[in-house]
């Protein structure tokens, strides 16, 4: 349908979708958390590869095995713990109202994929699962937002980043290929046309 439909540049200007901003400050768990990596992933973990949008929470990645050390952590620094996520891990809200859902991982690319956003920043400074990984999280997600996210970001990533991609995935979601590649032509209509 989006490929009947749309043609190539409309909506929003290219520079606008290029921008990368930290409009909104999260918390930076860094200093509740110490030496036990995470990465920041989801909405908020999208604003280093498309515009920020709008999103009420935040969420990040643990290993499963740091799990225990990371509620305790949060707890001794005030936040308040509201329950288990259906998808493994647990929802936080901070001293001040902010809510964060930490994900707790056990796939066989967490421990690779918390090392590479440790070098990874977001313009706020925070731990950003790198491209791939992200990506790997929102196509198992499945949900109609995880993939226009994975549409807009695919479609303003370069040739590297998207062969990057294809290996990551290729490697841990093979049956999910195509469909990679079908979301990097819906993106790619976002584009101006070429000259």
């Amino acid at each position: 349908m989006a490929q009947r439909r749309a043609r190539p540049g409309t909506g929003s200007s290219w520079d606008f979708l290029q921008e990368r901003t930290a409009n909104v400050a999260w918390p930076d768990l860094r200093l509740v958390l110490g030496d036990v990596p995470f990465a920041v992933v989801g909405a908020v973990a999208t604003r280093l590869y498309m515009p920020e949008r709008a999103t009420q929470d935040l969420h990040v990645l643990v290993a499963a095995a740091d799990a225990p050390r990371v509620r305790q952590r949060l707890a001794a620094a005030g936040w308040v713990y509201q329950g288990e996520l259906a998808i493994g891990g647990s929802a936080w809200r901070g001293p001040s109202g902010e809510q964060v859902d930490v994900l707790e991982g056990n796939d066989p690319w967490v421990a690779a994929s918390l090392s590479e956003a440790q070098t990874n920043p977001d313009l706020q400074g925070l731990p950003i699962l790198s491209l791939p990984y992200l990506i790997l999280m929102k196509l198992a997600a499945g949900r109609v937002q995880d993939l226009a996210d994975i549409a807009r970001m695919l479609g303003q990533a370069n040739a590297p980043a998207l062969d990057r991609v294809r290996q990551i995935v290729g490697q841990y979601r093979p049956a999910d290929l195509e469909d990679v590649e079908s979301l990097i032509e819906l993106g790619r209509l976002e584009r101006p046309p070429a000259e």
